[in-house]
Protein backbone atom coordinates (compact mmCIF):
# COMPACT_ATOMS: atom_id res chain seq x y z
CA UNK A 1 0.00 0.00 0.00
CA UNK A 2 1.44 3.52 -0.94
CA UNK A 3 1.62 5.93 1.71
CA UNK A 4 -0.65 9.35 -0.08
CA UNK A 5 1.35 12.37 -0.67
CA UNK A 6 -1.28 14.84 0.95
CA UNK A 7 -0.65 15.66 5.08
CA UNK A 8 -4.14 15.72 5.55
CA UNK A 9 -4.79 12.03 3.77
CA UNK A 10 -2.23 11.00 5.87
CA UNK A 11 -3.81 12.08 8.89
CA UNK A 12 -6.75 11.49 8.44
CA UNK A 13 -5.78 7.48 6.88
CA UNK A 14 -3.39 7.21 9.77
CA UNK A 15 -6.26 8.41 12.58
CA UNK A 16 -8.94 7.16 11.24
CA UNK A 17 -6.83 3.09 11.10
CA UNK A 18 -6.09 3.68 14.21
CA UNK A 19 -9.30 5.03 15.53
CA UNK A 20 -10.99 1.74 13.83
CA UNK A 21 -8.09 -0.70 15.20
CA UNK A 22 -8.92 0.11 19.08
CA UNK A 23 -12.89 0.36 18.67
CA UNK A 24 -12.59 -3.50 17.16
CA UNK A 25 -9.53 -4.36 19.99
CA UNK A 26 -12.17 -2.67 22.66
CA UNK A 27 -14.77 -5.06 21.16
CA UNK A 28 -12.77 -7.96 21.00
CA UNK A 29 -11.95 -7.34 24.66
CA UNK A 30 -15.13 -6.55 25.72
CA UNK A 31 -16.34 -9.54 24.17
CA UNK A 32 -13.78 -11.89 26.11
CA UNK A 33 -14.16 -10.31 29.30
CA UNK A 34 -18.03 -10.76 29.00
CA UNK A 35 -17.66 -14.64 27.40
CA UNK A 36 -15.61 -15.46 30.99
CA UNK A 37 -18.35 -13.73 33.11
CA UNK A 38 -21.38 -15.03 31.04
CA UNK A 39 -19.77 -18.67 31.31
CA UNK A 40 -20.08 -17.93 35.35
CA UNK A 41 -23.48 -16.79 35.45
CA UNK A 42 -24.46 -20.46 33.57
CA UNK A 43 -22.12 -22.63 35.84
CA UNK A 44 -24.27 -20.60 39.00
CA UNK A 45 -27.15 -21.24 37.20
CA UNK A 46 -26.39 -25.03 36.69
CA UNK A 47 -25.67 -25.54 40.50
CA UNK A 48 -28.41 -23.22 41.96
CA UNK A 49 -30.78 -25.24 39.48
CA UNK A 50 -29.13 -28.38 40.72
CA UNK A 51 -29.18 -27.38 44.69
CA UNK A 52 -33.13 -26.81 44.33
CA UNK A 53 -34.23 -29.71 42.36
CA UNK A 54 -32.44 -32.01 44.46
CA UNK A 55 -34.15 -31.43 47.92
CA UNK A 56 -37.46 -31.54 46.13
CA UNK A 57 -36.52 -34.58 44.05
CA UNK A 58 -35.01 -36.39 47.46
CA UNK A 59 -37.89 -35.90 49.23
CA UNK A 60 -40.53 -37.24 46.09
CA UNK A 61 -38.40 -40.46 46.32
CA UNK A 62 -38.30 -41.15 49.90
CA UNK A 63 -42.31 -40.81 49.64
CA UNK A 64 -42.33 -43.58 46.75
CA UNK A 65 -44.00 -46.95 48.04
CA UNK A 66 -41.95 -48.75 45.62
CA UNK A 67 -38.41 -47.77 45.20
CA UNK A 68 -35.95 -47.70 42.36
CA UNK A 69 -38.91 -46.62 39.97
CA UNK A 70 -37.82 -43.95 37.03
CA UNK A 71 -40.00 -41.41 36.64
CA UNK A 72 -40.26 -38.37 33.94
CA UNK A 73 -41.47 -35.32 35.10
CA UNK A 74 -44.21 -34.24 32.42
CA UNK A 75 -44.68 -30.46 31.30
CA UNK A 76 -47.35 -28.08 31.36
CA UNK A 77 -46.84 -27.12 27.89
CA UNK A 78 -44.31 -27.47 25.25
CA UNK A 79 -41.16 -25.62 25.52
CA UNK A 80 -36.76 -25.42 24.88
CA UNK A 81 -35.38 -27.14 27.70
CA UNK A 82 -32.03 -25.54 27.79
CA UNK A 83 -31.64 -27.04 31.63
CA UNK A 84 -32.31 -30.84 32.11
CA UNK A 85 -31.59 -32.96 34.74
CA UNK A 86 -31.82 -36.56 35.78
CA UNK A 87 -31.47 -38.03 39.18
CA UNK A 88 -29.87 -41.66 40.26
CA UNK A 89 -29.28 -43.60 42.90
CA UNK A 90 -25.52 -45.32 44.07
CA UNK A 91 -26.40 -48.02 41.90
CA UNK A 92 -26.89 -45.65 38.95
CA UNK A 93 -30.48 -46.46 38.44
CA UNK A 94 -32.29 -43.53 36.85
CA UNK A 95 -35.29 -42.08 39.43
CA UNK A 96 -36.59 -38.84 37.97
CA UNK A 97 -35.69 -36.77 35.12
CA UNK A 98 -36.73 -33.67 33.06
CA UNK A 99 -39.13 -34.68 30.16
CA UNK A 100 -36.15 -33.96 27.39
CA UNK A 101 -33.47 -36.25 29.13
CA UNK A 102 -31.39 -38.38 27.15
CA UNK A 103 -29.23 -40.67 29.05
CA UNK A 104 -26.63 -40.52 26.94
CA UNK A 105 -26.13 -36.98 28.08
CA UNK A 106 -24.93 -38.01 31.90
CA UNK A 107 -21.95 -39.56 32.24
CA UNK A 108 -22.01 -41.49 35.54
CA UNK A 109 -21.38 -39.66 38.73
CA UNK A 110 -17.89 -39.65 39.45
CA UNK A 111 -17.70 -36.92 41.99
CA UNK A 112 -19.57 -33.44 42.83
CA UNK A 113 -18.51 -30.59 40.84
CA UNK A 114 -18.84 -29.10 37.36
CA UNK A 115 -17.86 -31.19 34.05
CA UNK A 116 -17.84 -30.53 30.46
CA UNK A 117 -18.51 -33.06 27.60
CA UNK A 118 -18.37 -32.37 23.89
CA UNK A 119 -21.80 -31.43 24.05
CA UNK A 120 -22.55 -29.97 27.18
CA UNK A 121 -21.59 -28.53 30.72
CA UNK A 122 -23.03 -30.45 33.77
CA UNK A 123 -23.04 -29.95 37.24
CA UNK A 124 -23.37 -33.13 39.62
CA UNK A 125 -24.48 -32.68 43.51
CA UNK A 126 -25.63 -35.77 45.80
CA UNK A 127 -27.45 -36.02 48.90
CA UNK A 128 -27.68 -38.67 51.55
CA UNK A 129 -24.44 -39.86 51.97
CA UNK A 130 -24.08 -39.93 48.31
CA UNK A 131 -26.78 -42.34 47.46
CA UNK A 132 -28.95 -40.34 45.68
CA UNK A 133 -27.26 -37.66 42.86
CA UNK A 134 -28.32 -35.36 40.25
CA UNK A 135 -26.92 -34.02 37.01
CA UNK A 136 -27.95 -30.40 35.65
CA UNK A 137 -27.17 -30.06 32.04
CA UNK A 138 -26.71 -27.40 29.97
CA UNK A 139 -25.86 -27.29 26.05
CA UNK A 140 -22.68 -25.66 24.89
CA UNK A 141 -24.56 -24.38 21.62
CA UNK A 142 -26.81 -22.47 24.01
CA UNK A 143 -23.45 -20.67 25.50
CA UNK A 144 -22.10 -20.27 21.91
CA UNK A 145 -25.76 -18.90 20.80
CA UNK A 146 -25.41 -16.27 23.62
CA UNK A 147 -22.06 -15.19 23.13
CA UNK A 148 -22.89 -15.06 19.23
CA UNK A 149 -25.53 -12.41 20.25
CA UNK A 150 -23.54 -10.41 22.46
CA UNK A 151 -20.73 -10.43 20.09
CA UNK A 152 -23.31 -9.16 17.48
CA UNK A 153 -24.76 -6.71 19.71
CA UNK A 154 -21.40 -5.13 19.86
CA UNK A 155 -20.12 -5.43 16.79
CA UNK A 156 -23.74 -4.02 14.76
CA UNK A 157 -22.76 -0.25 16.64
CA UNK A 158 -19.28 -0.73 15.22
CA UNK A 159 -20.61 -0.86 11.76
CA UNK A 160 -22.20 2.72 12.34
CA UNK A 161 -19.56 4.55 15.28
CA UNK A 162 -16.50 3.47 12.81
CA UNK A 163 -17.82 5.30 9.33
CA UNK A 164 -18.68 8.11 11.70
CA UNK A 165 -15.92 8.29 13.33
CA UNK A 166 -13.75 7.82 9.89
CA UNK A 167 -15.73 10.90 8.93
CA UNK A 168 -15.41 13.19 11.98
CA UNK A 169 -11.50 12.74 11.83
CA UNK A 170 -11.37 13.54 8.26
CA UNK A 171 -13.90 16.93 9.08
CA UNK A 172 -11.67 17.55 12.03
CA UNK A 173 -7.70 17.20 9.69
CA UNK A 174 -9.57 19.23 7.48
CA UNK A 175 -10.65 22.10 8.77
CA UNK A 176 -7.32 21.88 11.51
CA UNK A 177 -4.91 22.00 8.03
CA UNK A 178 -7.62 24.51 6.35
CA UNK A 179 -5.12 27.37 7.29
CA UNK A 180 -2.10 24.98 5.48
CA UNK A 181 -3.87 24.45 2.25
CA UNK A 182 -4.99 28.17 2.02
CA UNK A 183 -1.41 28.73 2.14
CA UNK A 184 -0.15 26.10 -0.01
CA UNK A 185 -2.53 27.19 -2.66
CA UNK A 186 -1.42 30.84 -2.37
CA UNK A 187 2.18 29.91 -3.57
CA UNK A 188 1.13 27.15 -5.73
CA UNK A 189 -1.13 30.09 -7.66
CA UNK A 190 0.85 32.72 -7.65
CA UNK A 191 3.02 33.45 -11.06
CA UNK A 192 6.37 33.45 -10.92
CA UNK A 193 7.41 37.58 -10.95
CA UNK A 194 5.25 37.48 -7.62
CA UNK A 195 7.07 38.28 -4.73
CA UNK A 196 4.63 39.70 -2.81
CA UNK A 197 3.85 38.39 1.02
CA UNK A 198 2.24 35.47 2.03
CA UNK A 199 -0.48 35.50 4.80
CA UNK A 200 0.40 33.13 7.29
CA UNK A 201 -2.27 33.92 9.27
CA UNK A 202 -3.91 30.88 11.87
CA UNK A 203 -1.34 28.60 10.94
CA UNK A 204 -0.88 26.06 13.07
CA UNK A 205 2.94 26.52 15.16
CA UNK A 206 4.87 23.48 13.07
CA UNK A 207 4.04 25.25 10.11
CA UNK A 208 4.45 28.94 11.10
CA UNK A 209 8.27 29.00 10.78
CA UNK A 210 8.24 27.74 7.41
CA UNK A 211 5.86 30.61 6.04
CA UNK A 212 8.07 33.30 8.15
CA UNK A 213 11.22 31.84 6.67
CA UNK A 214 9.23 31.82 2.71
CA UNK A 215 8.20 35.34 3.59
CA UNK A 216 11.46 36.62 4.28
CA UNK A 217 13.01 34.77 1.27
CA UNK A 218 10.97 36.27 -0.64
CA UNK A 219 11.48 39.61 0.73
CA UNK A 220 15.02 39.09 -0.02
CA UNK A 221 14.37 38.03 -3.53
CA UNK A 222 12.17 40.87 -3.95
CA UNK A 223 14.90 43.54 -2.89
CA UNK A 224 17.35 41.87 -5.25
CA UNK A 225 15.65 41.85 -8.00
CA UNK A 226 14.22 45.62 -7.61
CA UNK A 227 18.02 46.25 -6.93
CA UNK A 228 19.28 45.32 -10.29
CA UNK A 229 15.92 46.59 -12.32
CA UNK A 230 16.29 49.75 -10.37
CA UNK A 231 20.35 49.64 -11.74
CA UNK A 232 19.63 48.68 -14.87
CA UNK A 233 17.14 51.42 -15.65
CA UNK A 234 18.44 54.53 -14.66
CA UNK A 235 21.78 52.89 -15.55
CA UNK A 236 20.18 53.02 -19.11
CA UNK A 237 18.35 56.11 -18.52
CA UNK A 238 21.17 57.72 -17.71
CA UNK A 239 23.40 56.63 -20.40
CA UNK A 240 20.49 58.36 -22.99
CA UNK A 241 21.49 62.11 -22.35
CA UNK A 242 25.65 61.52 -22.63
CA UNK A 243 25.35 59.21 -25.06
CA UNK A 244 23.03 61.12 -27.32
CA UNK A 245 25.11 64.75 -26.75
CA UNK A 246 28.10 62.43 -27.88
CA UNK A 247 26.95 61.41 -30.84
CA UNK A 248 25.86 65.03 -31.88
CA UNK A 249 29.47 65.89 -31.26
CA UNK A 250 30.65 62.72 -33.13
CA UNK A 251 27.98 63.90 -36.59
CA UNK A 252 28.99 67.52 -36.44
CA UNK A 253 32.82 66.93 -36.36
CA UNK A 254 32.34 64.07 -39.46
CA UNK A 255 30.47 67.42 -40.80
CA UNK A 256 33.31 70.01 -39.93
CA UNK A 257 36.59 68.01 -40.90
CA UNK A 258 38.16 68.23 -44.28
CA UNK A 259 40.57 65.12 -43.29
CA UNK A 260 39.15 61.67 -44.57
CA UNK A 261 41.13 59.71 -41.97
CA UNK A 262 38.88 62.05 -39.23
CA UNK A 263 36.10 61.35 -40.47
CA UNK A 264 36.57 57.69 -40.87
CA UNK A 265 37.25 57.45 -37.12
CA UNK A 266 34.20 59.75 -36.45
CA UNK A 267 32.25 57.38 -38.37
CA UNK A 268 33.76 54.12 -36.92
CA UNK A 269 32.95 56.02 -33.28
CA UNK A 270 29.38 56.81 -34.89
CA UNK A 271 28.61 53.30 -34.85
CA UNK A 272 29.50 52.64 -31.51
CA UNK A 273 27.91 55.12 -29.72
CA UNK A 274 24.55 54.09 -31.99
CA UNK A 275 25.30 50.47 -30.80
CA UNK A 276 25.46 51.98 -27.21
CA UNK A 277 22.30 53.54 -27.46
CA UNK A 278 20.38 50.45 -29.24
CA UNK A 279 21.87 48.28 -25.55
CA UNK A 280 20.80 51.57 -23.72
CA UNK A 281 17.18 51.21 -25.09
CA UNK A 282 17.29 46.86 -24.78
CA UNK A 283 18.36 47.47 -21.35
CA UNK A 284 15.46 49.68 -20.47
CA UNK A 285 12.86 46.94 -22.42
CA UNK A 286 14.33 44.47 -20.20
CA UNK A 287 13.65 46.66 -16.91
CA UNK A 288 9.91 46.93 -18.25
CA UNK A 289 9.70 43.44 -19.06
CA UNK A 290 11.13 42.23 -15.36
CA UNK A 291 8.97 45.02 -13.59
CA UNK A 292 5.81 46.59 -13.30
CA UNK A 293 2.51 44.47 -14.10
CA UNK A 294 1.97 42.63 -17.47
CA UNK A 295 -1.30 41.97 -17.79
CA UNK A 296 -4.64 44.52 -16.98
CA UNK A 297 -7.72 44.04 -15.67
CA UNK A 298 -9.89 44.30 -19.30
CA UNK A 299 -8.73 42.58 -22.46
CA UNK A 300 -7.65 44.84 -25.67
CA UNK A 301 -7.32 44.18 -29.22
CA UNK A 302 -3.82 43.43 -30.17
CA UNK A 303 -4.35 44.12 -34.18
CA UNK A 304 -3.57 47.63 -33.73
CA UNK A 305 -0.73 47.58 -31.42
CA UNK A 306 0.87 44.88 -34.16
CA UNK A 307 -0.32 46.87 -36.88
CA UNK A 308 1.61 50.07 -35.49
CA UNK A 309 4.76 47.94 -34.61
CA UNK A 310 5.18 46.86 -37.90
CA UNK A 311 4.32 50.16 -39.49
CA UNK A 312 7.52 51.43 -37.92
CA UNK A 313 9.16 49.19 -38.63
CA UNK A 314 8.64 49.12 -42.51
CA UNK A 315 9.43 52.64 -42.37
CA UNK A 316 12.95 51.32 -41.18
CA UNK A 317 13.41 48.04 -43.03
CA UNK A 318 11.18 48.86 -46.24
CA UNK A 319 7.56 47.97 -46.82
CA UNK A 320 8.90 44.78 -48.77
CA UNK A 321 10.57 43.05 -45.84
CA UNK A 322 7.57 41.95 -43.84
CA UNK A 323 4.56 40.03 -44.55
CA UNK A 324 1.95 40.95 -42.02
CA UNK A 325 -1.37 38.89 -41.88
CA UNK A 326 -3.60 39.76 -38.96
CA UNK A 327 -7.09 37.82 -37.86
CA UNK A 328 -10.50 40.04 -39.53
CA UNK A 329 -12.00 39.30 -35.83
CA UNK A 330 -10.38 41.27 -32.87
CA UNK A 331 -7.75 39.51 -30.92
CA UNK A 332 -8.43 40.12 -27.29
CA UNK A 333 -6.20 39.95 -24.44
CA UNK A 334 -5.23 41.33 -21.04
CA UNK A 335 -1.33 41.63 -21.63
CA UNK A 336 -0.30 44.86 -21.16
CA UNK A 337 -0.41 46.48 -24.64
CA UNK A 338 3.40 48.78 -24.51
CA UNK A 339 4.59 44.75 -22.96
CA UNK A 340 3.15 43.39 -26.30
CA UNK A 341 4.81 46.21 -28.64
CA UNK A 342 7.92 45.45 -26.91
CA UNK A 343 7.96 41.82 -27.50
CA UNK A 344 6.39 41.79 -30.84
CA UNK A 345 8.75 44.64 -31.73
CA UNK A 346 11.69 42.17 -30.51
CA UNK A 347 10.37 39.18 -32.25
CA UNK A 348 10.49 40.94 -35.75
CA UNK A 349 14.03 42.54 -35.56
CA UNK A 350 15.40 39.76 -34.47
CA UNK A 351 13.79 38.09 -37.50
CA UNK A 352 15.07 40.85 -39.77
CA UNK A 353 18.23 41.13 -38.70
CA UNK A 354 18.90 37.53 -38.10
CA UNK A 355 16.86 36.15 -41.83
CA UNK A 356 18.54 35.13 -44.83
CA UNK A 357 16.86 35.34 -48.66
CA UNK A 358 14.65 37.07 -50.51
CA UNK A 359 11.51 36.28 -48.47
CA UNK A 360 10.20 38.82 -46.68
CA UNK A 361 9.57 37.79 -42.52
CA UNK A 362 6.20 36.61 -41.71
CA UNK A 363 3.95 37.95 -39.25
CA UNK A 364 1.08 36.41 -38.49
CA UNK A 365 -1.26 36.97 -35.94
CA UNK A 366 -3.95 34.23 -35.30
CA UNK A 367 -7.86 34.42 -34.21
CA UNK A 368 -6.98 32.33 -31.03
CA UNK A 369 -3.99 35.48 -29.64
CA UNK A 370 -0.85 33.37 -31.30
CA UNK A 371 1.21 35.69 -32.88
CA UNK A 372 4.05 33.88 -35.34
CA UNK A 373 7.55 35.34 -36.62
CA UNK A 374 8.73 33.26 -39.20
CA UNK A 375 11.91 34.15 -40.99
CA UNK A 376 14.06 32.12 -43.31
CA UNK A 377 17.64 31.08 -42.34
CA UNK A 378 19.50 28.00 -41.46
CA UNK A 379 18.67 25.92 -38.85
CA UNK A 380 19.53 25.94 -35.26
CA UNK A 381 20.85 23.33 -33.92
CA UNK A 382 19.04 22.44 -30.72
CA UNK A 383 21.66 22.79 -28.18
CA UNK A 384 22.04 26.69 -29.66
CA UNK A 385 18.05 27.16 -29.83
CA UNK A 386 17.95 26.03 -26.10
CA UNK A 387 20.37 29.18 -25.22
CA UNK A 388 18.50 31.58 -27.48
CA UNK A 389 16.39 33.81 -24.46
CA UNK A 390 19.71 33.91 -22.37
CA UNK A 391 21.11 37.53 -22.40
CA UNK A 392 23.25 38.55 -24.48
CA UNK A 393 22.98 35.66 -26.43
CA UNK A 394 23.50 35.56 -30.29
CA UNK A 395 23.95 32.27 -31.64
CA UNK A 396 25.57 31.79 -34.54
CA UNK A 397 24.39 34.95 -36.18
CA UNK A 398 27.36 37.75 -37.27
CA UNK A 399 25.03 40.40 -37.90
CA UNK A 400 24.86 43.19 -35.05
CA UNK A 401 22.33 42.63 -32.34
CA UNK A 402 22.59 43.09 -28.20
CA UNK A 403 21.66 39.76 -27.98
CA UNK A 404 18.99 41.09 -25.74
CA UNK A 405 15.84 40.78 -27.80
CA UNK A 406 14.78 36.91 -27.49
CA UNK A 407 15.67 37.35 -23.22
CA UNK A 408 13.11 40.33 -23.39
CA UNK A 409 10.43 38.74 -25.05
CA UNK A 410 11.13 35.61 -22.86
CA UNK A 411 11.17 37.84 -19.92
CA UNK A 412 7.79 39.46 -20.81
CA UNK A 413 6.19 36.25 -21.30
CA UNK A 414 7.08 34.71 -18.17
CA UNK A 415 5.98 37.98 -16.21
CA UNK A 416 2.20 37.43 -18.19
CA UNK A 417 1.94 33.90 -17.79
CA UNK A 418 1.97 33.54 -21.04
CA UNK A 419 4.38 30.68 -23.37
CA UNK A 420 7.28 31.61 -25.87
CA UNK A 421 8.22 28.80 -28.08
CA UNK A 422 11.19 28.63 -30.73
CA UNK A 423 11.34 26.26 -33.22
CA UNK A 424 13.98 25.57 -35.77
CA UNK A 425 13.42 25.00 -38.51
CA UNK A 426 9.98 25.88 -38.41
CA UNK A 427 6.94 23.68 -38.57
CA UNK A 428 6.35 22.85 -42.68
CA UNK A 429 9.28 23.60 -43.57
CA UNK A 430 13.07 22.38 -44.12
CA UNK A 431 15.13 25.42 -42.85
CA UNK A 432 13.80 28.47 -41.18
CA UNK A 433 12.97 30.04 -37.75
CA UNK A 434 10.25 30.49 -36.12
CA UNK A 435 9.22 32.55 -32.52
CA UNK A 436 5.84 31.70 -31.26
CA UNK A 437 3.81 33.55 -28.73
CA UNK A 438 0.31 32.33 -27.27
CA UNK A 439 -1.17 35.38 -25.30
CA UNK A 440 -3.31 35.28 -22.34
CA UNK A 441 -6.74 36.25 -21.86
CA UNK A 442 -8.75 36.96 -18.85
CA UNK A 443 -8.29 38.55 -16.06
CA UNK A 444 -4.39 38.23 -14.01
CA UNK A 445 -4.35 35.60 -11.43
CA UNK A 446 -3.60 37.16 -7.81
Amino acid sequence: MRWPGSLQARLALGLGLGLALLWLATAWATATILRGEMNEVFDSALEETAQRILPLAVMDIIDREEQGVSQRIATLRSHEELFTYIVRDDQDRVLLRSHGTENVVFPAFDGMGFRQTATHRLYYDAALQGTITIAVAEPLSHRADVAREALTGLALPLVVVIPISLLGVLVVVRRSLRPVRRFSRALAGRGARDLSEVGNSNLPNEILPVAEAVNNLLDRLRRTLEAERNFTANAAHELRTPVAAALAQTQRLMAETPDPAVTQRAGEIETALKRLTRLSEKLMQLARAEGGRLRRDTATDLRPVLRMVVSDLEGIAGKERIDLELSDAPVLSDIDPDAFAILARNLIENALRHGTGEAPVQVILTPRRTLRVINEGSSVPPETLARLTARFERGQAKSEGSGLGLSIAKAIADGAQATLTLQSPSPGRADGFEASFQAPTGRQPN
